[in-house]
């Protein structure tokens, strides 16, 4: 039977995830828009119009979506997890705050300005208003991510022995966080592969059907390049984030590796692929690249990764003495995350996002001579690729959060000690249920949606007597 602590974990581990489906196709959608659009507008080439239209239409569905689940998201701290908000709440609340106030104001008032300006704005100041949206999207996700990295890396604080709890002292730091800098490009890079398997699902499924050839092909390679260079973004950026996680939070990149002792140089390798006992104490087989992991871990070939096992005896030192505030020293002592999901989620992160890179890859290259003849199979790998990059972004948080335990704030606050005290299991089981239950349907609602308007195809597109875009059809597309 699982706990209040238990449920209130897979609550907060479902909402969390579930939103994030909606967010990287949201952010990586909108700049795809953005450059569609503009490049209509300096060609005046109307396949760029409909697929502007076709493109701005998913966007708009998944961003409702998205704003639907993201407010789920507020309410968890009040409801379960209240002695973290009060602990923290002074110096979590200020990104939050300012994604609210300032990110999503600025995103969703520009999206009113596109949806309804088409016939209304000149040309060039309607294609602004989407790269307006998409700066919004990007600044609400860099808030975001920088109270995570609070999370992650706590700074800019300091504890109030008298009031309990921690407050903040510098708002800079917290904005300028090393953890929320390389997070940041990460995950919009993550984001944009996103957005470009879509593009390239959506135009082998045309493809596939021999309609809407000549738009589709552009769609084709449009996303497929898209998507490569994402990966490349995504590889560059998560080295610099592997660099200040070992810095930062060195267990987590431990559990990523399953290292139990301390290794550097050829020692310090990268694991490809192992098998072990149980409890991890002992390897059976496994595939390593020596020299990696230190490279990975410290920019060095012959850096030093420490293991979990000599972590684990100065976190005990550290934060289980004398001096310990009980919010610091988990219950059980361990400070290691679980070893086998922290291990998995990061090899999975990685290979699903090198598989959509490799699937886009290889598109580019059979379609390079204009051929769009090919096999039925061809286009099912290209139209099945789609959910790899946002999968990886998954089991990336995933890895994120899980390795950052058994702390929530790490090094101030243990996860055990930030749930609601007075919140029973079954309260939670009730919540937790209806949210399955609703975000289920609204799962198959989006899905719907989005592949009701991809089988559509790109709108037809009006023209005035004079030869000019008929702004009234443009207007009524959505």
């Amino acid at each position: 039977m699982l706990d209040a602590l238990d449920l209130a974990r897979w609550q907060f581990g479902l909402t969390t995830l579930y939103h994030f489906i909606f967010v990287p196709l949201t952010v990586g959608m909108a700049l795809i828009v953005a450059i569609l659009q503009t490049v209509w507008v300096k060609t005046d080439n109307p396949k760029y119009l409909r697929l502007t239209k076709l493109f701005g239409k998913i966007f708009l569905i998944n961003f409702a979506m998205g704003v639907v689940t993201g407010i789920v998201q507020e309410f968890q701290f009040g409801m379960n997890w209240s002695n973290y908000s009060r602990f923290v709440g002074d110096i979590f609340g200020a990104p939050l705050a300012m994604e609210g106030l300032i990110a999503f104001f600025f995103e969703a008032t520009f999206i009113g300005l596109w949806i309804f300006g088409w016939d209304k704005l000149p040309k060039k100041i309607h294609a602004a208003t989407i790269w307006c949206v998409w700066v919004g999207s990007v600044l609400s996700a860099y808030f975001i991510l920088a109270a995570n990295a609070f999370m992650q890396n706590p700074v800019g604080y300091e504890l109030n022995d008298e009031k309990g709890r921690a407050e903040l002292t510098d708002i800079v730091a917290v904005l300028t966080n090393p953890v929320a800098l390389t997070q940041f490009p990460h995950t919009i890079f993550a984001a944009v592969m996103f957005a470009g398997t879509v593009m390239v699902a959506v135009a082998a499924w045309h493809l596939k059907r021999n309609q809407f050839v000549d738009d589709m092909r552009t769609t084709l390679r449009f996303g497929a390049v898209t998507n490569i260079l994402g990966f490349l973004g995504v590889g560059l950026s998560g080295h610099s984030l592997g660099l200040v996680m070992t810095e930062t939070q060195p267990m987590k990149m431990a559990a990523a590796e399953a290292l139990y002792d301390s290794a550097s140089g050829a020692d310090a390798s990268f694991s490809l692929f192992s098998l072990g006992t149980p409890d991890g104490a002992h390897e059976i087989f496994s595939v390593r690249i020596p020299y990696l992991l230190s490279f990975l871990s410290t920019g060095s070939f012959d850096g030093s990764v420490e293991g979990i096992r000599d972590l684990q005896s100065t976190y005990t030192e550290m934060y289980c003495g004398a001096g310990d505030t009980l919010l610091t020293c988990p219950t059980d002592g361990q400070f290691a995350p679980i070893i086998w999901i922290t291990y998995w989620a990061f090899r999975w992160m990685i290979g699903l996002g090198a598989l959509a890179a490799l699937v886009s890859l290889v598109g580019l290259w059979i379609t390079r001579k204009k051929q769009v003849q090919l096999p039925k199979w061809v286009w099912n790998v290209a139209i099945w690729t789609a959910p790899l990059p946002m999968l990886a972004s998954l089991v990336g948080w995933v890895f994120t959060e899980m390795g950052r335990q058994p702390w929530i704030v790490f090094g101030v606050m243990t996860t055990e000690q930030a749930v609601s005290p007075g919140v029973p299991a079954w309260a939670v089981m009730v919540s937790l249920a209806v949210f399955t239950i609703v975000y289920g349907g609204l799962a198959v609602l989006e899905f719907k949606l989005i592949t009701k308007a991809a089988k559509a195809g790109p709108p037809e597109i009006g023209e005035t007597a004079d030869g000019d875009t008929d702004h009234q059809s443009l207007a009524t597309v959505y």
